[in-house]
């Protein structure tokens, strides 16, 4: 699986431009196909929903016309889509499935609609009873009220009252409206229960009108459809930027300082999840707004927790829940029913990654409730769920995280993280790779000490695996043996001691043999990615000073500042030999310099992260240097580096 390392990060300032809308992409893009005349839609959000629907309206014999960048040409069909029979993959777009569903139930074809695992678990039943009302032929072809469906031509029946459940998903609404004008009569649609979601009907209705057909409404219990009413095309539509993405933008200025302004969408917004300024606002935060644009920043005191009524921000809600980790008090979101039948049920699965990090969180089956607590660094699972993703990396201002499989963002946001970084600052860290006794430990522990940064011995964990490996019984060339030791490595560092399962060890792995031990463990695939994680956790504020064989190369590639530090073989043979006699241990300087020499070329050599002076790094040559050279040097050069 891939992942994504975030460090602890530091500050959030600068200014976000905003994908497209999904919500309003793909209602827009349905609506241009079924209009007459073509529609040039600019701004389109680039992302897999959009996709999904883009390949589903070139199937069913759509004129789409790339423009270059964000813009399309859609040649409308005027209702009638010139593909009378296609079997369609929608993968997890809900977006695209139910409004699509609806059209084409009623656009007289036989159609088979289809997605994803997941997709095939998200109900349907509510619309589709909806869709039967009108006389439409719609058979589920695996589990009743899920997809996927069969869809063929049927007689629909003329004018009358269609019900339909508001308390499970608004897009059930949101795929009738836009579908009956296709019937050319007079249909009246009537909400049973509470609309939840509101604000994506506002979205739906708004859409339409901007085709030119007006909804007629009773509150929120009835829409009305008249006869003849038909879509036609505005010649050129704007998509606004997505106020759900612009959530994490203004979290991030309210967590991290800020200001962070995000642009393309603001108060002239006819997106409900505008609101999540109002709501983020409450918490203390101070909001910014114009025309088109929105800012965030940190209130002095802090954060404070909430009690609020989601109903009308469901998809930005979610970043409410990881920003109450950096706000006093309990914070709870209620209301919040649609998460369980989105991409994944979001209720649980928030609750449980909030959980991994160490928050104290109460789940319901409309409602979360997070206390926040000391984090701890975890690996966030993300569900296939592009919010999930995004939701999280939030969290990287208590603690470095992992976030599994960050490419799901490309649902809505595919560049969210290299946005992201752009107006994050993370803790620094200054990476001093080196062959062995070549001085780096020393130097880097100083340098960390002259900053106030942590420490980190990479060498020595690969030390401790190695004591560990030995302890338990394991050969050093057991692959997954070893790497399972690693994996869960008992190891506390304090001050200069190191505890291994409680137990003090650092004169034990300073030993020849498990040098050579380490060297050896040092060289496996699986040891090495078990403790990939373990050593970037220790990337934490103010920032970092690690030392190792591959630091700057692997461990973390885009360090500010790069040293590789090495000297002579006969110089670090000496050292290694004073070092030994004055610690009591006997030595023989020829023996330490052949073994230098084995090391230095099995290090050189392996196949996974070899040792190497990276392009960018610094090379330092301490052969003929003191420590408080070598320790001035890197310190300057940390100086004149730049790390925002």
């Amino acid at each position: 699986m891939e992942f994504l390392d975030l460090p602890q990060l530091l500050s959030a300032t600068g200014t976000v431009r905003l994908p497209g809308s999904k919500s309003i992409s793909n209602r827009v893009l349905l609506l241009a196909a079924l209009a007459e005349g073509e529609t040039e839609v600019r701004d389109l959000l680039a992302s897999d929903d959009t996709e999904r629907m883009l390949e589903a309206l070139q199937a069913l014999g759509v004129g789409v016309t790339h423009l270059g960048g964000e813009h399309w040409k859609i040649a409308g069909c005027g209702g009638r889509f010139p593909v009378k029979a296609a079997e369609l993959f929608l993968g997890n777009a809900g977006t695209a499935f139910r409004p699509l569903t609806a059209a084409l139930a009623l656009a007289g074809g036989d159609y088979v609609l289809k997605g994803v695992a997941r997709m095939h678990e998200r109900p349907i039943g509510d619309l589709v009873d909806g869709l039967r009302q009108l006389g439409a032929d719609v058979t589920y072809l695996g589990n009743d009220g899920y997809p996927p469906l069969q869809l063929k031509p049927a007689t629909i029946r003329p004018g009358g009252v269609v019900k339909v459940r508001g308390d499970v998903s608004s897009q059930f609404l949101t795929g009738l409206l836009m579908a009956l004008p296709l019937t050319g009569e007079t249909v009246a649609v009537e909400v049973v229960g509470e609309l939840i979601s509101k604000p994506y009907i506002e979205i739906t209705l708004a859409t339409m009108a901007r085709f030119g057909v007006v909804v007629e409404r009773d509150g929120w219990q009835r829409f009305t459809v008249r006869a003849g009413s038909r879509y036609q095309s505005p010649g050129t539509v704007y998509v606004e930027g997505d106020a759900s993405s612009a959530s994490y933008f203004l979290a991030l200025g309210a967590i991290g300082g800020g200001p962070v302004r995000v642009e393309g969408v603001g108060a002239d917004s006819i997106q409900g999840d505008v609101k999540f300024a109002e709501a983020l606002a409450q918490m203390g935060a101070i909001i910014e707004t114009g025309p088109n644009w929105m800012a965030a920043r940190a209130p002095q005191g802090g954060l404070v927790a909430v009690d609020l009524d989601c109903n009308h921000i469901p998809d930005a809600a979610m970043t409410l829940a990881t920003a109450a980790l950096f706000a006093k008090g309990t914070t709870t979101l209620r209301n919040i029913a649609s998460w369980r039948v989105k991409e994944t049920d979001r209720i649980a699965a928030m609750a449980t990654e909030l959980r991994k990090l160490g928050a104290h969180v109460e789940e319901g089956a409309d409602y979360i409730r997070v206390t926040p607590a000391p984090l701890k660094p975890a690996a966030i699972d993300t569900y296939d769920d592009h919010r999930m993703a995004m939701c999280f990396s939030l969290a990287a201002f208590a603690t470095p995280l992992r976030i599994n499989d960050p490419k799901c963002v490309g649902k809505t946001f595919p560049d969210y993280f290299e946005r992201f970084a752009e107006v994050t600052r993370a803790a620094p860290v200054i990476a001093i790779d080196g062959p062995s006794a070549s001085g780096k430990g020393t130097v880097a522990a100083r340098v960390a000490a002259a900053l106030g940064f942590a420490y980190l011995d990479s060498g020595a964990l690969y030390r401790l695996t190695a004591l560990a490996a030995q302890r338990a019984g394991v050969a050093w060339d057991d692959e997954a043996g070893v790497a399972a030791i690693a994996a869960g490595l008992d190891v506390v560092f304090t001050g200069e001691d190191i505890h291994l399962a409680g137990v003090l060890v650092g004169d034990a792995i300073r030993t020849e043999e498990i040098s050579a031990g380490a060297s050896k463990v040092a060289a496996l695939p699986a040891v090495r990615e078990a403790l990939l994680f373990r050593q970037r956790a220790f990337n934490t504020a103010p920032g970092l000073v690690g030392d190792g064989r591959d630091m700057g190369s692997v461990v973390f590639p885009r360090a500010p500042l790069k040293v590789f530090l090495t000297a002579t073989a006969e110089a670090r043979a000496e050292r290694r030999y004073k070092q030994l006699i004055e610690k009591g241990f006997s030595a023989n300087l020829p023996d330490l310099l052949s073994d230098l020499q084995q090391r230095d070329a099995r290090d050189s050599q392996r196949s996974v992260a070899p040792l190497r002076q990276e392009a960018d790094a610094r090379l330092l040559d301490t052969s003929h240097l003191t420590i408080e050279q070598a320790v001035k040097q890197v310190l300057d050069w940390f100086a004149e580096a730049s790390f925002h």
